[in-house]
This record gives structure tokens, C-alpha cells and sequence, in this order.
């Protein structure tokens, strides 16, 4: 299987390589950037499979599709959201969020291998995917859980959410009064319902508040801690490839 992988981020595309790797799948070239990879693609015989970003150093990454017929299919890897991901009209065998996760990355390969083997191009709607990318559709967001205590439900007012966590298999958020309180949805699940420039996943753990943030403090690894007004139960630490993002997400 010939796989490339197409990551501007090369701490991130190194990575990748090494969990392909640990599924006997060898992505020996890594390409980070749309001139490089439209350079390669007019030399080189496509791949079976492409590992591709969505932005790039130098443009988003359809940019490549735009100006040549790729006979590969393609598994992004992207910081985008699944509502962003549905306008994707080509050949896409999966995408991946990031912070990539073992379990997601082995089915999504696997999906691949278990597909009908087939070559075509990738056709897609360039100016309507890059409008949804740039303008992204209103949308409205979560504004209260409803929660069970007791023989209660209690409205939770999302600005009143210091941070939503995962532990023992549960879901729990954090009030700005310093409880916790068990939330009937997966962080995966959350995904598309908390509003992207209020709350970051800064690790598979933890989603934080960017109006509850204390303090930022170096942690080892090249990892950021948070300090939050009133959580203090465990450390919050936001993954070393989730560290670049998340400086963005602050500013």
C-alpha cells in the first residue's frame, strides 16, 4: 500500500508516521505544503492513500485538487469539525480530529483496506467548501445543560462552565461555584454543541473555558498547564500537539 502523508506541521506529520508505522503501514514520504505536493504529484505515481490537512503553509490544501486530477483516496486530518467536514465532496475515506487518536487512525486505515479497490478522481466544489471554511454557517451552540441531581433537574447556564472533563468513563462539568456535575453526553458528542471560541479541547480529556483560564504555566514536553479560577481536583495539561492550536484559540 503506498501511503504519503501531507502535513504542514512536521512534528505532527513525524507522528503520524510513527503510529502508521506501528500498524505496519509505511508512509515514507511527507510532503508539507501545496507547491511541494503539486511539484510531487506531477513527478510521482499517486498514491493508494493520502494523509491530508486541510490548511497548509501556503493555501488550503484543495488547492492541489484544483489544479490536478489526484487518483488517491484521502483520510483528513484536520482540526475542523465534522459540520465543516460534510461539505467535502470526493473520495474521502475518513477524517481524522486532531489531537489524532490510536483507535480512530486504526479504523480509519482498516476502513480503507476493507473498501473495493478502485481508482478515481477526486472531484470536488472548491469555491463552496473554501466559503464554508472562511465563513463558516451560523450555527447556534449549547447554551444550558439540563442535569440530573437527585430526584432534580438543575439548568446549567454554559458561561457558569469552568471546564468539561471525562473520568471514570463519565462526563462531568465544572461550575464556576466549584462543583461537578454528570453530563449524559461523551466529550466526543460536544464536539459541535460548545461554542469554538468560548471552549477548547485541550486534550482527550478536557475542554476549558477560555473565561475561567487563571494561568498558564511551561509544563515538560513542550506541554502548557492551565490554572483555572476554581477547579484545582487534578492537573490540567494541554497535549504537546494540541499547544499550537490552543495559542492561536487565546489570541
Amino acid at each position: 500500500m503506498n501511503v504519503i502523508i501531507i502535513e504542514d506541521e512536521k512534528p505532527s506529520a513525524r507522528r503520524l508516521q510513527r503510529m502508521l508505522k506501528s500498524m505496519d503501514v509505511a508512509a515514507e514520504t511527507m510532503l508539507h505544503s501545496v507547491e511541494e505536493s503539486l511539484q510531487w504529484f506531477q513527478h510521482n505515481e499517486h498514491p493508494d492513500l493520502i494523509f491530508l490537512d486541510i490548511q497548509l503553509s501556503d493555501g488550503l490544501s484543495f488547492e492541489i485538487f484544483e489544479a490536478l486530477d489526484i487518483n488517491s483516496a484521502v483520510i483528513f486530518t484536520t482540526a475542523y469539525d465534522e459540520y465543516a467536514l460534510q461539505a467535502f465532496k470526493l473520495n474521502s475515506i475518513d477524517y481524522l480530529l486532531k489531537p489524532i487518536d490510536d483507535d480512530d487512525l486504526r479504523i480509519a486505515v482498516n476502513k480503507f483496506k476493507g473498501r473495493t479497490p478502485q481508482k478515481q478522481s477526486v472531484t470536488l466544489d472548491f469555491n463552496d467548501i473554501k466559503k464554508l471554511l472562511v465563513n463558516p454557517i451560523e450555527r447556534e451552540y449549547k447554551k444550558r445543560f439540563s442535569v440530573k441531581v437527585g430526584q432534580h433537574l438543575k439548568l446549567i447556564n454554559i458561561e457558569d462552565i469552568e471546564c468539561i472533563y471525562s473520568e471514570n468513563k463519565g462526563t462531568y462539568a465544572h461550575t464556576n461555584e466549584g462543583r461537578n456535575y454528570l453530563l449524559d453526553l461523551t466529550l466526543d458528542q460536544l464536539e459541535d454543541e460548545l461554542e469554538p471560541h468560548v471552549f477548547f479541547r485541550v486534550s482527550r480529556k478536557f475542554y476549558v473555558n477560555i473565561n475561567a483560564i487563571k494561568d498558564i504555566i511551561s509544563y515538560t514536553n513542550s506541554r502548557l498547564q492551565i490554572k483555572l479560577s476554581h477547579f484545582n481536583e487534578q492537573d490540567i495539561i494541554v497535549a504537546r500537539e494540541r499547544v499550537k492550536d490552543f495559542k492561536n484559540w487565546l489570541e
